[in-house]
């Protein structure tokens, strides 16, 4: 006899085909009934200590995975992820939000229930800000239409979903019907498809130093093997956004470096910006970036920009055509091919490490750091330093660097490398983060340990906000000292090092490397005054255009 369909059977058999298996979150009693059947079925359950960083640690996984999921109950835990639902919308990365609430029949008797804010419907509407699909399966004769809905909006544009169930109906039975399930990706319309790699091919084919820009979508899509493909037929230099740092796997040949207009190195801004032609793939434009409306290689029509959200060539914009289709129907065309030309070296670790009775810097962690970096470990940076000194890094071949580098949201890494150990245990999350993110999320080291991960978390301790002192400093941006190398006697488990000197820098994370069955977490004691080469960049060039705004 066949197993009774109901609406929280269906969705987790979507979920679970389409690649997920564990969903990360917190539990409230209008969500233990899902609880319950999370884990009676093939997904795995993982507990977090707090549902923002459930988001962040499915949103870290979605990235590795192509689909994340947390759950958490209403409102109270809803409303506590939308930050981290915000960073997935911004960031094009493909999470499920699961939330329970008030069952249908409750709400008869009592209008007012606990977690309410206004009415019942108020967590949905906010979460239709920041989602692609806001869907309350609160009826089983269109529940199984709406579920496919939603994620067909998923995987077309590869950002958050918002599944709302009452508590009364997650064992609703869901009649036989002869609803097909069409969850199939839609293809671009081929005439318009074909129409556009005609005109990219001839735009390149009148040019002489075009460079390919590769974003965070390339990944999203898992195009990064197609646009490596292309880039080498055509023998094209390849640079990345710092969202998309590591994209393209940064020891290739024709790689020539992270481009941002406020943290890029000098020399490989001058050879983007000297290109007589952009083609542009999966890059999200930001101020970061610092390549908007005012770019003379856009206004003058001489960029290629495609996205999830739109295909456009010159001036011209072009409908029905999608960023898979057109990025795979580039690879299969025809197209030239361009002369070799010098690229800029990367700035490797050849500086003469500092003496080991030294203080620590963070030139002399990341350099040393750097020298360490293989294939089988994953870089997850905070923002602030963590991202600026982290985008200098060179990761290597199938390594992955992950980060919240457009939204910047504070508290990322911690959760995030939760999320990415569960999706990739065979990488090992190399974790950066400053002492004012680690204060928000570090809680989850205790995830770590219940579930045996190893992550090696990089603790860079200024006693304060880096990047807001360099930006405003004042006694705002100071954060109270803790002893985190005692975080592992706190949370049971790893092994902590209190790090002060660059011989202790050396010593702690080769002992951290080498022992892969434990947690090691580095509290690494940094002056208030360093700053990473990034940041320097970073702070003359805002203060250039701050000045150039005052004329």
């Amino acid at each position: 006899m066949a197993a009774k369909r109901t609406i929280g059977s269906v969705l987790l058999e979507r979920l679970h085909g389409l690649g997920l298996r564990h969903i990360f979150g917190v539990p409230g009693d209008y969500v233990l009934t899902l609880c319950q059947l999370i884990e009676e079925s093939p997904i795995q359950h993982v507990g977090m200590t707090r549902e923002d960083c459930a988001g962040f640690a499915a949103d870290a996984y979605a990235r590795i995975r192509g689909i994340g999921a947390a759950c958490v109950t209403y409102c109270v835990g809803g409303l506590n992820t939308v930050n981290a639902v915000a960073c997935a919308y911004a960031e094009r990365s493909p999470v499920v939000l699961l939330t329970g609430s008030p069952g249908l029949a409750e709400r008869v008797r009592n209008p007012y229930l606990h977690h309410m804010v206004r009415d019942f419907s108020t967590q949905k509407e906010v979460f239709e800000q920041v989602t692609v699909a806001a869907v309350v399966l609160d009826d089983p004769l269109t529940a199984e239409r709406e579920i496919d809905r939603a994620l067909m909006a998923l995987m077309r544009y590869k950002r958050p979903i918002y599944l709302e169930i009452p508590r009364d109906l997650v064992h609703a039975p869901i009649e036989p019907s002869a609803y097909a399930r069409p969850l199939q990706e839609e293809t671009s319309d081929p005439a318009a498809l074909a129409e556009a790699v005609a005109e990219v091919r001839e735009m390149l084919a009148a040019v002489q130093k075009p460079v390919l820009l590769v974003g965070a979508e390339v990944h999203r899509f898992h195009l990064q093997d197609d646009v490596s493909r292309l880039a080498e037929r055509m023998n094209i230099p390849v640079a990345s956004t710092l969202l998309g740092k590591s994209v393209i796997r940064e020891d290739h040949p024709l790689f020539v470096g992270v481009y941002g207009g406020l943290i890029g190195r000098d020399e490989v801004q001058q050879f983007v910006d000297e290109a007589d032609c952009l083609v542009m793939l999966g890059s999200i434009l930001t101020d970061i970036e610092d390549l908007g409306a005012h770019s003379p290689l856009l206004a003058e029509g001489r960029a290629i920009h495609a996205t999830a959200d739109a295909i456009l060539i010159k001036h011209h914009r072009y409908e029905g055509v999608y960023f898979e289709d057109f990025v795979r129907a580039l690879v299969a065309a025809p197209m030239p091919s361009f002369s070799s030309r010098p690229i800029p070296a990367h700035r490797s670790s050849t500086l003469e490490a500092p003496a080991a009775t030294q203080p620590a810097t963070l030139s002399g962690l990341f350099s040393h750091l750097e020298s360490r970096l293989d294939e089988k470990m994953l870089v997850v940076a905070d923002i602030g330093e963590s991202l600026f000194a982290g985008a200098d890094l060179r990761v290597h071949k199938s390594a992955e660097f992950v980060s919240p580098a457009y939204y910047t949201s504070m508290g990322f890494a911690v959760p995030a490398a939760v999320g990415v150990g569960f999706a990739d245990p065979s990488l090992r999350p190399i974790v950066l983060v400053g002492d004012g993110a680690f204060q928000m999320t570090g809680t989850e080291l205790s995830t770590c340990v219940r579930h045996g991960q190893a992550p090696v978390v990089i603790i860079l301790n200024n006693r304060g906000y880096g990047t807001e002192r360099e930006i405003l400093d004042g006694p705002f941006n100071d954060v109270h000292e803790w002893q985190y190398d005692k975080i592992c006697d706190l949370v049971g488990g790893g092994v902590g090092h209190r790090v002060g000197t660059h011989g202790e820098v050396v010593q702690a994370l080769d002992a951290a490397l080498a022992d892969k069955k434990r947690m090691h977490v580095l509290n690494v004691l940094l002056s208030s005054a360093d700053r990473s080469p990034a940041m320097v960049r970073l702070a003359k060039r805002l203060a250039k255009r701050l000045s150039l705004g005052k004329r």
